[in-house]
């Protein structure tokens, strides 16, 4: 498929390293009756090696109507195409089985995808495990620990219901046209279980009050969520001195479930 014109509103650089294809694939370690959902397949390169897997069925979501009519004409019946804005597509819809993510994710809204799946109650009902490739930037805040540069406010929302391995860093020679940025394959599980919070979007708010002064001691981001700091640091056992950084997730999701317990 001869594509002369990849969509930078889009976000598309399409992979064509076929080494890499070939690991990418092999994460997946697909079997017969798998379900799978491959997001922005763009020409076709990675739906093709996962075609001869013979997974039960292939779900391709791409956005880009040209892309998505050459896909149709070059697979057929081999895939179902959904012409949609993956943010938009609801998942479970397609298949009441888990299903394995493959997705060479648009890198100007991987984060929002990431977070749209997050934001699941039945993550890991829908979901098998996800194979996504992501700037290699971002995927550093994904894996960061606690006390490290990268480390904020994108590592402690994907801890929560994730199981997070890196697999391979990928050159910007892998892709077509050729990126500014390197890129970094993800092998994502959702864990079984996982702290227990009413609603991701509090997560989501209490992380940003904190990682938006990340340079600040945590006393002022805590004043923020919290009437009697004192009594709710010593119930945490936080030290106030501390700054954003140097907090774990798990401390995130104690503050985070306090908070809902006092606005209930």
């Amino acid at each position: 498929m001869n594509i002369k014109y990849p969509k930078k509103s889009l976000g598309q650089n399409f992979l064509k390293d076929k080494n890499i294809i070939d690991i990418i694939v092999e994460t997946g370690d697909i079997n017969t009756d798998d379900i799978i959902l491959e997001v922005g397949p763009g020409t076709g390169n990675l739906t093709e090696k996962i075609i001869t897997k013979n997974p039960k069925k292939i779900f391709t979501v791409e956005k880009d109507i040209f892309l998505a009519n050459k896909l149709n004409e070059k697979f057929k019946e081999k895939i179902n195409l959904i012409n949609d804005d993956i943010l938009k597509v609801d998942e479970k819809k397609y298949s009441n089985d888990p299903m394995i993510v493959f997705g060479n994710l648009p890198y100007n809204i991987s984060t929002q995808i990431l977070i749209k799946w997050i934001r699941y109650n039945d993550l890991s009902n829908t979901f098998k495990k996800f194979i996504l490739m992501f700037q290699k930037e971002v995927a550093e805040r994904i894996i960061a620990k606690t006390n490290s540069k990268n480390y904020g406010r994108l590592a402690v929302l994907s801890s929560w219901k994730l199981k997070i391995e890196k697999i391979i860093d990928v050159s910007p020679k892998s892709f077509y046209p050729v990126p500014k940025v390197k890129s970094t394959v993800l092998l994502i599980e959702p864990k079984k279980e996982y702290f227990n919070l009413k609603n991701p979007k509090n997560l989501e708010h209490i992380t940003n009050i904190f990682f938006n002064q990340r340079r600040k001691m945590i006393k002022k981001p805590l004043n923020i969520i919290f009437k009697n700091v004192n009594e709710i640091s010593k119930k945490l056992d936080i030290n106030i001195n501390d700054r954003p950084q140097n907090l774990s997730s798990l401390k995130y999701f104690e503050i985070c479930k306090e908070f809902e317990n006092l606005n209930s």
